[in-house]
C-alpha cells in the first residue's frame, strides 16, 4: 500500500470549519466553531482517518492487527479500511465474555467488513504491550501482521494529527479543543497549531494518566514537547461510555440548537466541557474556539 492507494479513498481535506452561533459562548465574547472532521470519510471519519492512514501506509498492504473495546470506533475504521483497500484485519477485543453473546452493532459491522475478532480477558488486554502476550496474539493472526496500538495512537498517528493543527491554524482558530481517549490526537494537534495558539484536551476517561501519555507520544513523534496544550479532566462523567442524564440532555439540546447529531462518548463530553471554561473566563473575549468533531453517532447507539 502507498499514498496513492490511500488517496483513492478521496478524503475530504481540509475538513470544513463551521460557525455555531451559541449564546453560551457569544455572551462571553467567544466565537464557537465546529471543525467537521466527521466529514472526512464516510467509513474512516474524524481522527480515525488522521491517526490510521499513516499506519496503513507504513503497513504497505500487510495484514493489520489492532485493539479495542466492544464499541470501538477504531476497530470499526480499521475493518472498513481493510475492506476498502483489500488487506486482512484482526481485532483484539477487550472482554472474553463477549465471545458467547450475539455481537453488538459495532462488532457485527467489523465482522461484516471481514475483521477476525479475538476476544480476550481484561488481564490479557491490559498486558497487550508485553512482548510475550503480543506474540501469542500474533500467532492467531495472519503471518507478518502489522500491529497498530489501541486507538491508533503511535508516533505515525501523532504526526498525522499534526495536519489537523495546521489546518486549524490556517483557518484562523485561536484555541482548538478535542476529546481525548489515548492522547494521540491532542499530541499532534498541539504540534500542528504551532506558536501563539493552544490546544485543549477533554479526557473521556478517569485516571489522570493522559498528561504523561501525551508527553510520551510527542517525544516519540517529534523528539520532545511540541506546542501549547493542557487538559481539563472535569468532564469524563464517571468514565468511558458513561452517559448520565445530564450529559444526554445537553447533547439533545445541542442537537436541537445546531442541527448536528452528536456522538455521546467523545463529542458530547467535549462540547459540554467547553461551556464551563467559557463561563469561567478561560477564553479571552474575541477568541475563535474550534471544537473538533471527531466522529458521528452510530445508528441505534448515540454513544458509540
Amino acid at each position: 500500500m502507498n499514498a496513492l492507494d490511500l488517496s483513492r479513498l478521496r478524503p475530504r481535506l481540509p475538513s470544513p470549519l463551521e460557525p455555531a452561533e451559541d449564546e453560551r459562548f457569544t455572551r462571553h465574547g467567544v466565537r464557537l466553531l465546529l471543525k467537521r472532521d466527521d466529514l472526512i470519510h464516510p467509513d474512516l471519519p474524524g481522527n480515525k482517518w488522521r491517526k490510521l492512514a499513516p499506519s496503513l501506509a507504513a503497513a504497505a498492504g500487510r495484514p493489520v492487527l489492532t485493539f479495542g473495546g466492544a464499541y470501538s470506533n477504531h476497530l470499526r475504521a480499521t475493518a472498513a479500511a481493510g475492506r476498502l483497500l483489500g488487506f486482512p484485519t484482526t481485532g483484539v477485543v477487550r472482554g472474553e465474555e463477549l465471545a458467547g453473546r450475539p455481537p453488538n452493532p459495532s462488532l457485527a459491522a467489523c465482522a461484516a467488513d471481514g475483521m477476525r475478532l479475538l476476544y480476550v480477558d481484561r488481564a490479557t488486554y491490559r498486558a497487550k504491550d508485553d512482548p510475550a502476550v503480543l506474540e501469542r496474539l500474533l500467532r492467531q493472526a495472519p503471518p507478518d501482521s502489522f500491529v497498530v496500538p489501541e486507538g491508533g495512537s503511535n508516533a505515525l498517528a501523532v504526526r498525522g494529527c499534526a495536519g489537523l493543527g495546521r489546518e486549524l491554524r490556517a483557518q484562523g482558530a485561536d484555541v482548538a479543543a478535542v476529546a481525548c481517549g489515548t492522547g494521540g490526537t491532542l499530541a499532534g494537534l498541539a504540534a500542528g497549531l504551532g506558536a501563539g495558539r493552544r490546544a485543549l484536551g477533554v479526557p473521556v476517561l478517569r485516571g489522570g494518566f493522559l498528561g504523561g501519555a501525551v508527553r510520551d507520544l510527542q517525544e516519540a513523534a517529534f523528539g520532545g514537547p511540541a506546542g501549547d496544550w493542557s487538559l481539563d479532566e472535569r468532564f469524563h462523567f464517571g468514565g468511558y461510555a458513561r452517559v448520565p442524564p445530564e450529559l444526554e440532555a445537553f447533547a439533545q439540546d445541542f442537537e436541537a440548537r445546531h442541527g448536528l447529531a452528536i456522538e455521546r462518548i467523545y463529542v458530547a463530553k467535549l462540547l459540554y466541557g467547553l461551556v464551563a471554561p467559557a463561563r469561567e473566563g478561560a477564553f479571552p473575549p474575541g477568541t475563535a474556539l474550534a471544537a473538533v468533531i471527531t466522529g458521528r453517532p452510530e445508528p441505534g447507539r448515540a454513544g458509540a
